[in-house]
């Protein structure tokens, strides 16, 4: 067990540092951001919302006070990661961190069902 809850803590604060880096990116380089979306052909009004929503995510990862809100931060960031290593790949760029998010985000999630669980 304790190895799980090492592992757990572990995946958790990658997915949420790197989940955190790309939403200062986001508000730092809103600019550069949009940029890359425009190439993509993807609406630049969502740059912003999405950081937040990254941000809400990353706290209800660390606070899992409210378990359908945990889930769906949970599903939010596996949308966004999924989506981003498709953008990623479209636009010819490394897609290794957006895979390393998704094993981090996916053993997360299956390890803190067992560390942490929300339904008692």
């Amino acid at each position: 067990m304790k190895v799980q809850r090492i592992l757990y803590w572990i995946t958790t604060i990658g997915i949420c540092a790197i989940m955190l880096y790309s939403a200062q990116m986001y508000f730092r380089n809103t600019e550069m951001v949009e940029g890359f979306f425009k190439a993509l052909n993807h609406p630049t009004y969502v740059v912003i919302p999405l950081a937040i929503l990254k941000i809400c995510a990353i706290l209800m990862l660390l606070w899992r006070g409210i378990p359908w809100l945990t889930e769906w931060a949970y599903a939010g960031i596996f949308f966004d990661v999924v989506l981003a290593t498709a953008a990623h790949y479209k636009a010819d760029h490394d897609i290794t961190l957006t895979l390393v998010a998704l094993v981090l985000l996916l053993a997360s999630y299956f390890f803190g069902k067992e560390v942490r669980p929300m339904y008692r």
